[in-house]
């Protein structure tokens, strides 16, 4: 439908198609294509008065992003009025009139005076600064030492049977499916649910509230790694000694004596340094009595969490340079201790180890939930980040490429490590004239500290082990909190959209605070609880409902449509099965396993109380809890059928290919 030109003409935002057109930098000054003025009004060019259609052409004409409706009204004169101009103008070939109008918003029965400008959301530098923060959030200390772990656990070479299962049918779609809503939408874990389902938006509180328990107590792992770094700067390891003052009677270094009989009573020099010097667990006696704090682990987590501001305060153009060194010496490191690891004494023995099936394994129920808990915790969506990440994107980005890249890379990481691992506890066996598997059980987690200590150039060794450890962790710290502040920065941009470096430092702040309990003699107990219950059960409800809002709620064509829109071509039946149906029964699955057996929990000699079970429960549930808060308050405010509440809000996509519309008081 065209409209009769006039002087009082309106004109309408160009349709998104013509506009991407226009070569990105460049101002689009042909074929009815926006244009820029140093001033950043936006200057309207004729083209048949196209309208932009509202997301998923579900919305009226009119429509701009953000939830508000733009009225324009002529305003006569010589084309000056209050504020900025909205110029028109007509193609180049033509000629050209100018009509001057200002805008108004109207957001429910209000209006006033508004000011409507292009703002350009931020991108990354590189698309490989993109590509190695995803790659460095995902690959994390879970996939160096806890995958290896629950494969030898869980039947060794069978476990990949599983493992690849579930990464394929679970893990990698929901993976591919947060990458392509976040650079869709263009909004961090709150505000896309104002585009997709509104009811919903109490995911996004959830998954800021789970940040900041995991920012609680990641972080001080990382300071426990920070203290064996400096603590590695010595001539001699002081983890290879019986004679320190935090020694016991029942310490056993088998590696300077050849005669010494390793008992069922001994603990090793690396063992003994990890519990009674770094963490000092003798010193409290459990959760209901913590000890002071360590004042050396207080200070390694300040240092940990001043790196982590300086990295993160500016956004990803500074975030996305550090990843340029955090995410790519882990691989160095991973590799030079594979080379070591594979010359040692015994090493053979825990590959075989390592990769011998136990094809029995596979009928057990609690290796089907291992696999499907390990994939989705190493790729990592539910956490906020792969939102926050893929809405710095550029809009046609090929996300579906970029999730099979670094998904692949990911569990790869995880395979390899495992030789890295392995080819030490090989190496340990020997030494300890034991068997694989009575070394892989050490829960003392010196084992790897104590080997290295007893290799060549054993100072070397350490500290590029744990400065491996340190990047490891640094990347998901910088993901998490970046997942909190594009959240928030987009959910409140009046507020806090200028003022980033403050919001962050809050943060920062925030979270040191909350890690205060982990740096007691008990701390260790404290992280143990928080990681088992406060944030696991959490994570899986919070990816479920996601699932289940996107492919049922916002509709699974409605997804395709956007995609086809943005990558050229639609989602093929494989991943609308996906999504749809197996990838949510997949986290049902992993859910009502967890909750019908809860993990007993035990860390060194201390058997968690029963009290503490619920003390989790309750801090899992003071997250989730504000999904159902918030569906409730959304249905008390807003009029209409529970489908109408449901619905996203009209006129929320972003046109333009990733500019945003930013509507701004007019003075």
């Amino acid at each position: 439908k065209e409209n009769k030109s006039s002087s009082n003409e309106t004109q309408s935002l160009t349709s998104k198609k013509e506009l991407l057109d226009c070569t990105e930098g460049e101002d689009c000054k042909e074929n009815g294509l926006l244009v820029k003025n140093p001033k950043s009004a936006l200057k309207l060019v004729e083209d048949g008065n196209k309208v932009h259609p509202s997301q998923g052409d579900k919305g009226e004409a009119g429509q701009i992003s953000n939830g508000y409706s733009v009225v324009q009204s002529p305003v006569p004169g010589n084309g000056t009025g209050d504020g900025e101009d909205v110029q028109c103008t007509a193609p180049a070939a033509t000629t050209t009139t100018t009509t001057t109008t200002t805008t108004s918003t109207t957001y429910g029965v209000e209006a006033q005076p508004q000011l409507l400008e292009l703002e350009e959301r931020e991108t990354w530098s590189k698309k490989m600064d993109f590509l190695l923060s995803v790659i460095g959030y995902a690959v994390d200390l879970g996939n160096v030492w806890r995958f290896p772990y629950i494969c030898y656990q869980n039947g060794g070479g069978a476990f990949l049977i599983p493992y690849t299962i579930m990464a394929i049918f679970g893990g990698i779609p929901l993976f591919y499916m947060e990458l392509a809503l976040g650079q869709y939408h263009r909004n961090g874990c709150i505000s896309i649910w104002r585009k997709i389902c509104p009811i919903f938006k109490g995911i996004g509180f959830t998954i800021c509230i789970i940040a900041f328990y995991i920012a609680s107590y990641y972080n001080t792992i990382m300071a426990w790694a920070l203290y064996y770094l400096i603590s590695s700067f010595t001539a001699e390891l002081p983890w290879t000694s019986c004679k320190n003052a935090w020694n016991t009677g029942n310490c056993t270094n088998y590696f300077t004596n050849a005669s010494i009989t390793w008992t069922p009573h001994s603990i090793s020099p690396a063992e003994e340094f990890y519990t009674r010097h770094v963490l000092q667990v003798q010193r409290s006696k459990g959760l209901d009595d913590l000890g002071g704090i360590s004042w050396e682990l207080t200070l390694c987590l300040l240092l940990i969490f001043t790196i982590v501001y300086f990295s993160i305060w500016k956004g990803v153009k500074t975030s996305g340079k550090v990843v340029w060194v955090t995410a790519t010496f882990p691989y160095i490191i991973l590799f030079i201790l594979l080379i070591r690891g594979a010359t040692l004494p015994g090493a053979w023995r825990g590959v075989v180890f390592y990769l011998q099936p136990d094809w029995q394994k596979l009928l057990a129920t609690e290796v089907w939930v291992d696999a499907a808990a390990q994939i989705f915790f190493s790729l990592g969506p539910g956490f906020g980040v792969l939102l926050a990440f893929a809405s710095y994107n550029k809009f046609h980005n090929n996300c579906y490429q970029d999730a099979l890249v670094t998904s692949t890379v990911n569990c790869m990481t995880s395979f390899v490590s495992g030789f890295v691992i392995f080819t030490v506890l090989g190496y340990m066996a020997e030494m300890r004239n034991e068997e694989v598997s009575e070394v892989a059980k050490d829960t003392g987690r010196g084992t790897y500290s104590i080997a290295i200590a007893n290799m060549p150039a054993s100072t070397f060794f350490a500290i590029i082990f744990f400065l491996m450890l340190l990047t490891l962790g640094l990347d998901s710290t910088f993901a998490g909190l970046e997942g909190v502040v594009t959240a928030v920065l987009d959910e409140f941009p009046h507020v806090w959209g200028k003022r980033r470096e403050w919001f962050v430092l809050g943060l920062i702040i925030a979270c040191f605070l909350g890690s205060l309990t982990t740096l007691t003699f008990g701390g260790a107990y404290v992280v143990k609880l928080f990681e088992e219950y406060a944030t696991g059960p959490a994570v899986l409800t919070v990816v479920f409902l996601e699932s289940i809002a996107v492919a049922w709620f916002y509709g699974i064509n409605q997804f395709c449509s956007d995609m086809k829109e943005m990558l050229g071509f639609t989602p093929g039946w494989y991943w609308r099965l996906c999504w749809v149906a197996i990838s949510p029964i997949f986290l049902l699955f992993i859910i009502c396993s967890f909750m019908s057996s809860p993990p007993d929990l035990r860390l060194f000699d201390y058997n968690y109380p029963y009290w503490t079970i619920i003390v989790g429960y309750c801090i899992g549930t003071s997250s989730v809890i504000c999904i159902p808060i918030y569906m409730a308050y959304r249905l008390i405010i807003t009029p209409g059928t529970f489908k109408e509440v449901s619905d996203p809000v009209q006129g929320t996509r972003q046109p333009f290919g990733g500019a945003k519309l930013k509507v701004s008081s007019a003075l």
